[in-house]
């Protein structure tokens, strides 16, 4: 009698279909508390899966995920976009086996296949003293949305905040601590908490902008409408509707701009009167 082999377990197989890949991907997408992390691993994981189907029908295992490396080095990116791609693949063959659809002996191969090492560091961009000032001192001080840009870029620029955190912050956040201003429990990158000292200047842009808008409590910053204009302001904002920043209506009564600083400012809005 022939020696019987023993067939591999049900679910354990080398060669993952899409839908498998799709469902390991929506897990671990929800292992993700940031909705920037979550951005950029589906980008990574979708990214991998056209070329998974692309090419002849392949094993998902540690050989395939080094080619896939070599493939995203011929497309010249930098070794942090590909190290960022490789951790996305690697918690797409964990998620695989956890749900019993790769085997755990090849999870721990794709698991060991090395990143791409950064030779040299950046120098990055940033503004000069100078060109911060000149950068501050451009917001108008003549209208609502001026008070609003020049406080943001205050925050921004004396702070440090990210955009998000900019147009995220809370006016009881800002507290006075032992002599000086600072922004406190600020929610950050992966949910970390932190406290952020304002300068001086930066705290009289912003109080510039409480003090002109009568905001007192909730959000600082806030979306504004423009509402009543002469029929000379009227034909100005008329021009600017070529750049999409302002929304023009046939009403009699009303000609709304739309002043937003940020595309994540989804704060009340404010009218101008």
């Amino acid at each position: 009698m022939f020696p019987q082999t023993e067939s591999n377990p049900v679910g354990l197989s080398a060669t993952s279909t899409i839908p498998e890949l799709q469902q390991s991907k929506t897990a671990v997408l929800n292992t993700l508390a940031s909705k920037h992390s979550r951005r950029s691993y589906e980008y990574a994981i979708e990214r991998f899966i056209a070329w998974y189907c692309s090419e002849p029908r392949l094993t998902f295992n540690r050989s395939v995920v080094v080619r896939y490396r070599s493939f995203l080095e011929r497309l010249s990116l930098s070794a942090a976009t590909i190290n960022l791609h490789l951790s996305a693949i690697r918690r797409l063959a964990d998620e695989s086996a956890e749900s019993g659809w790769l085997s755990p002996e090849l999870a721990i191969g794709i698991r060991r296949v090395k990143g791409v090492k950064r030779l040299g560091r950046k120098m990055g961009n940033w503004l000069t003293r100078n060109q911060a000032q000149e950068l501050v001192n451009a917001a108008s001080k003549t209208n609502l949305r001026g008070w609003r840009d020049g406080a943001m870029v205050g925050l921004l620029l004396g702070c440090g905040l990210r955009r998000s955190e900019v147009v995220g912050l809370n006016l009881d956040q800002l507290q006075l601590r032992d002599g000086r201003w600072v922004i406190v429990n600020l929610v950050g990158k992966g949910a970390r908490l932190r406290t952020v000292p304002v300068p001086s200047w930066s705290k009289e842009l912003v109080d510039a902008w409480l003090r002109h808008s009568g905001v007192t409590d909730g959000k600082v910053f806030r979306a504004c409408f423009i509402n009543r204009l002469s029929s000379r302001n009227r034909l100005i904002l008329m021009a600017q509707n070529r750049r999409g920043d302002i929304y023009e209506t046939r009403s009699r009564t009303a000609v709304h701009g739309w002043c937003c600083a940020s595309s994540e400012l989804n704060a009340a809005p404010f009218r101008l009167r």
